[in-house]
């Protein structure tokens, strides 16, 4: 009985001991005591979210999967034509480019066809073009252009489909009313992009109505992605001067121009970027050596300023399908 008389407390002491230390450390994690470095810790974690406050996105040209661009992918594969941008593709928040063509399961017309020749101009890209480009950060396009036609509704049906499947967004004045501008969310920051499309009915109306209901949206910032112009024209004409510099009267941040196929003249006013067209990014434009230029533009956008900041990076076409970083 002695034995038993003595053995209870113990036990009992033990396992209060066990019941408080749980109890404390069950208060200790709810109260979320911190260390210093915990504190420390939580600083920097507060500065790597300030930090985030910043969108950088690059802006690529022309892209066009079809012809010579067709053969080089089922020959040597579609990470070819990409292999020398690869790294400033995926150093980006997002690529955006203009979609010269459909994507459609038609078989292809231009493919072969002779140079020049009513053919040569009608275009459709493979399928899996969509989840190519995904794979390549390019997860944002202007559909908004004269060649994502060439299929009729039934290829801009095809093509939205497959983007859609893909992940990858799209918008664009197409002459349809169909996703015309987009709301983008990015690191936090709300960017619009609106399409302007010369080779519409209504273009300038459609746009200046894109832009007002962009703006109920209350974005951080507002681009435009043009496609304007002449081709093989080194500068933008006197009317498409006036129509960018109206468009950033109307509160675009940035302007992005495509389809002369080759880089125009850039142009600051009231402190904002106009970039009359890019050129090319993916073509195979070989016959000029202008055409076998290119521009792209990585944009880092931040806040609480709004401020924009542009690093531009040239890039030049191979004639064996490859799109080259810094090439003259």
């Amino acid at each position: 009985m002695k034995k038993n008389i003595f053995i209870f407390p113990i036990v009992f002491i033990f396992l209060a001991t066990f019941v408080l230390g749980f109890y404390l450390l069950r208060k200790s994690e709810v109260l979320e005591v911190w260390t210093e470095e915990d504190y420390q810790e939580q600083k920097m974690d507060d500065e790597n979210l300030k930090s985030k406050e910043k969108a950088r996105i690059l802006f690529v040209g022309d892209m066009m999967f079809d012809r010579w661009i067709r053969q080089v992918s089922s020959s040597k594969g579609f990470n070819f034509i990409l292999s020398d941008v690869e790294n400033l593709l995926q150093s980006q928040d997002l690529v955006v480019g203009n979609l010269e063509g459909p994507i459609t399961n038609n078989q292809s017309i231009s493919l072969r066809s002779e140079f020049g020749s009513r053919e040569n101009y009608i275009f459709t890209f493979p399928i899996e073009t969509a989840q190519n480009i995904f794979k390549k950060n390019i997860r944002l396009v202007n559909i908004g252009n004269n060649h994502i036609l060439n299929f009729g509704k039934s290829g801009l049906d095809e093509t939205e489909k497959y983007l859609t499947k893909a992940v990858v967004d799209f918008f664009g004045d197409t002459g349809y009313a169909q996703k015309r501008f987009i709301l983008k969310n990015i690191n936090g920051i709300k960017i619009a992009f609106i399409n302007y499309n010369q080779f519409v009915k209504n273009s300038e109306d459609n746009f200046f109505n894109d832009l007002k209901e962009a703006k109920k949206l209350n974005p951080d910032f507002t681009i435009a992605y043009t496609h304007w112009g002449t081709e093989y024209v080194n500068a933008p004409n006197k009317n498409i001067v006036n129509l960018a510099h109206r468009f950033v009267d109307g509160g675009v941040d940035l302007v992005i121009g495509s389809h002369p196929h080759v880089v125009q003249t850039k142009e600051e006013y009231k402190g904002k970027m106009i970039y009359y067209s890019l050129g090319n990014f993916v073509f195979d434009q070989y016959f000029n050596l202008e055409t076998q230029k290119g521009l792209t533009i990585s944009v880092d956008l931040k806040l609480p300023d709004k401020e924009i900041s542009i690093q531009e990076y040239p890039v030049g076409l191979k004639s064996d399908g490859k799109t080259v970083l810094n090439a003259e």
